[in-house]
């Protein structure tokens, strides 16, 4: 059975591969969701009206925080199992393509590829937004994630030899393309956020699945301890040298390139078909919707702005941009990590 999923709805996978939802299980969640909701602190949501903090880290009140309690109460890891990690708006969807295609470089031709006639977000799915078992998913399992690695159970990063690819990008960029595809998901009735409401918020560290500092400094330093289960990866190296990237993303996957794939051009190859570009100018990127979960349903167009290196700065203020460099450089400081930025 092919990894590759006909469709992003949670529903449609579940049936796709026979997954049966545990009701039980579910309804589990659920209580023990209604008996903390109320105690948890709140901060003004980006896309809702607020978020609430569990576990050090902010969250929707409904979808993230649910899917987060249901994959470190019941979720089921294999050793083959490959995650995506990353904080959101640092280059998930070109992540997903990139990965989906190297991994299956053997099994589809670039003419015809499932990327051409199917979003990246329906080839890999999100774990936290899909509570069912996940049995009937053929392994390897590609699934993404947001969920910081601090908080991901046991189960999958120690008694597991489950891999991770983690993706981040410079914050100032990141806060910038998170404001702008927030604002567009943010219901009509909510007034639109600005851009200063979002900087305090985003440098307090009150946006999904942040602070932002920590969710990379988890997987960071995680990347250094066990570097054969997670391979940390920079938006702007992937952006500057694509298929130096690509080669080091099917070495760790398991899926060398060979001498004579690359002297076919087959890196070169899916390089152009994951480019940002040419995902953008798909007619399935521009006219599909992804349902997140039964609240959130996402233009995919979203998803792809500019996807450029260095655009925060066309919107941050001088002093925005000294004072996010000198919250990076205070929490960063002795990790070895830097931003070139």
């Amino acid at each position: 059975m092919d990894s590759f999923l006909p469709s992003p709805d949670c529903d449609t996978i579940s049936k796709t591969y026979n997954g049966q939802i545990d009701s039980h299980l579910v309804q589990k969640t659920n209580e023990r969701y209604r008996e903390i909701l109320p105690n948890l602190p709140r901060g003004k949501g980006w896309m809702t009206e607020h978020l609430v903090q569990y576990q050090g880290v902010w969250l929707t009140p409904n979808a993230a925080l649910k899917g987060l309690m249901w994959v470190q109460g019941h979720f089921k890891p294999r050793s083959t199992d490959i995650f995506l990690a990353s904080f959101p708006k640092t280059g998930t969807t070109w992540l997903k393509a990139l990965t989906f295609a190297t991994i299956n470089r053997t099994r589809y031709g670039f003419a015809d590829h499932p990327l051409l006639t199917t979003v990246p977000h329906g080839c890999l799915p999100f774990l936290e937004a899909c509570p069912n078992d996940l049995d009937g998913f053929p392994s390897p399992r590609l699934l993404s994630t947001h969920i910081p690695y601090t908080l991901l159970p046991n189960s999958m990063t120690v008694n597991q030899s489950c891999r991770f690819v983690y993706i981040c990008r410079d914050p100032k960029d990141v806060l910038v393309s998170k404001w702008l595809f927030m604002n567009k998901l943010r219901p009509k009735e909510l007034a639109p956020i600005s851009l200063e409401e979002a900087f305090e918020l985003f440098c307090q560290g009150i946006s999904h699945y942040g602070p932002y500092w920590d969710h990379v400094l988890g997987y960071w330093k995680a990347s250094l301890e066990t570097p054969e289960q997670v391979l940390f990866l920079k938006y702007e190296e992937l952006r500057g040298e694509p298929s130096v990237v690509v080669k080091r993303l099917g070495e760790f996957l398991g899926h060398p390139f060979s001498l004579e794939e690359e002297s076919k051009g087959v890196v070169e190859e899916i390089v152009k078909l994951c480019s940002f570009e040419n995902l953008s100018n798909l007619g399935v990127n521009k006219s599909s919707v992804l349902k997140l979960s039964t609240q959130i349903i996402v233009d995919n167009r979203h998803f792809l702005r500019k996807g450029k290196v260095g655009d925060g700065k066309s919107y941050l203020t001088d002093e925005m941009i000294k004072r996010i460099n000198e919250i990076t450089s205070e929490k960063l400081l002795g990790s070895g990590l830097v931003f070139d930025s």
